[in-house]
């Protein structure tokens, strides 16, 4: 996919990668230029300042700790599959 640089530096990231990508506004990218040239871009992961209210749904039921550490471990390790396509 290609996109343009603005004169000011900018580019807008085609809608395909950011849905893929999790890329939201206000995520932060990390850009890291690799010795052959190329360029590497990686989403970072949300600061807690970003969960604020995600998780209150009142007529949902409670969750255990382990089955919150099984679906933080599921998203995680399908983003890292994602990002290696």
């Amino acid at each position: 996919m290609l996109a343009t640089v603005t004169d000011k530096g900018q580019v807008t990231v085609p809608k395909e990668i950011r849905d893929r990508t999790g890329i939201a506004p206000g995520s932060r990218l990390d850009f890291e230029v690799q010795s052959d040239g190329t360029l590497r871009v990686r989403v970072l992961v949300r600061g807690a300042d970003n969960l604020f209210g995600l998780l209150h749904r009142p007529d949902a039921e409670a969750r255990s700790i382990e089955a919150m550490d099984q679906g933080i471990a599921g998203a995680v390790g399908a983003r890292n599959r994602s990002s290696r396509k």
